[in-house]
């Protein structure tokens, strides 16, 4: 008998449509067997390596004036709540304000598997730098980590329609946040930002918004590379300015309507800083560039896509603590007590040597301050920025 890999009855796609509104290729709210076998296809290819697909539908409801009207940002803080309460009921104690702390921003952020290393690593710098990070995220995988996802699963709207799921929403309309941190993810749109800038500001008027850059990936080049002999740094540099040239396009239009609020953080310029290193053997311990090439587990990247290698989530956390504190991670004094490295199927992984940790600190605050989008600058090179960020 021949298993079936996707749903059959009506039940079950109407199942998948709620779990997977992307799997709706034309949009109309219905789901059918050759979708969602079209969409079982794609997510093969994912797992094989060649990643998720660049171009997607979205819902037509995003071309409109307004969003339905049982959009929770519609709704008012009490009801966002409870909103919360219901869904999430085994949380009996959710963290919707968080007062306002001496040093720190407090941040929500959404983000997929390219924020996640620097999710991690971001609060332990900050521990380190002397302070306790308050940061609220709701993250996922590839789509299901971008902004223009979580802001359709938050206000149960299109594919979520009827279910909620409004972890940020809920904390942002108390009033008590300062900053939002985003990844950015394949054909994004400014109006997929501009929702989140505006229910943001509507509670938190000084609020500021952080999106993350990503850096390059194989998947730019065609054909794929077979060997890394086809690579060199100054690949790495051409492709990094293809992804910043897109990114310019988005940040000026959201710049026009939100002067000032939109900083970028340099994840990319800092990946390819440290290609650069590797290349010009400032990198002891890194044997590759992209472990799918090369096969060395301690390489830059372990796949096509780009996810990290062992040790860059430290990278991607400075320039996080670059940005948004304006500070250089330079300035930190000793080690700073990462958790150790475990791969799941290698185990226990050596962290990066002394000297790598410096030199990614020392990176990190380069890549920030020389990227205009960061909005941060060090004329007189002493580690911090030249206009202070908060009034603490």
């Amino acid at each position: 008998m021949t298993q079936v890999a996707f749903p059959q009855s009506e039940t079950q796609l109407r199942q998948w449509l709620q779990r997977f509104p992307a799997a709706d290729n034309d949009g109309n709210g219905t789901l059918t067997v050759e979708e969602a076998r079209a969409f079982m296809a794609s997510r093969r290819r994912g797992r094989n390596g060649q990643g998720p697909p660049t171009e997607f539908p979205v819902d037509p409801g995003w071309s409109k004036a307004r969003f339905p009207d049982n959009a929770v940002c519609y709704m008012t803080p009490p009801e966002i709540q409870a909103i919360y309460r219901e869904v999430f009921p085994k949380d009996p104690q959710p963290v919707f304000q968080v007062p306002q702390p001496e040093k720190a921003l407090r941040i929500v952020g959404t983000g997929h598997s390219f924020m996640a290393p620097g999710y991690r690593t971001f609060p332990v710098i900050c521990r380190a730098a002397g302070f306790e990070q308050p940061l609220r995220t709701h993250t996922g995988g590839g789509m299901t980590g971008s902004v223009r996802y979580k802001w359709e699963q938050e206000n149960g709207i299109f594919g979520f329609s009827g279910k909620p799921q409004p972890k940020l929403l809920a904390a942002i309309a108390t009033g008590a946040w300062d900053a939002m941190m985003w990844g950015p993810y394949y054909a994004d749109r400014p109006e997929y930002y501009a929702c989140w800038i505006d229910f943001g500001l509507k509670y938190n008027p000084n609020m500021e918004f952080y999106l993350s850059d990503a850096w390059p990936s194989l998947r730019q080049l065609r054909p794929l590379p077979k060997s890394e002999d086809e690579l060199s740094a100054e690949i790495f540099v051409r492709l990094n300015k293809e992804k910043h040239a897109a990114l310019e396009k988005t940040i000026a239009v959201l710049d026009r309507k939100y002067p000032n609020k939109i900083h970028v953080m340099p994840t990319s310029d800092a990946m390819v800083l440290a290609v650069q290193a590797y290349y010009e053997g400032r990198l002891p311990g890194i044997e590759g560039v992209n472990r799918w090439l090369c096969g060395k587990t301690y390489s830059i990247w372990r796949d096509q896509l780009g996810h990290l290698g062992p040790g860059f989530e430290r990278l991607e956390g400075y320039v996080f603590y670059a940005t948004i504190y304006r500070r250089s991670p330079a300035l930190i004094e000793g080690e700073i007590p990462f958790k150790p490295l475990v791969d799941k199927k290698l185990g226990k992984l050596d962290p990066p040597r002394q000297e790598v940790d410096r030199l990614f600190r020392r990176i990190a605050w380069e890549a920030v301050i020389n990227n205009p989008l960061s909005d941060v600058t060090d004329r007189d090179r002493d580690g911090i920025g030249d206009y202070e960020h908060l009034e603490k």
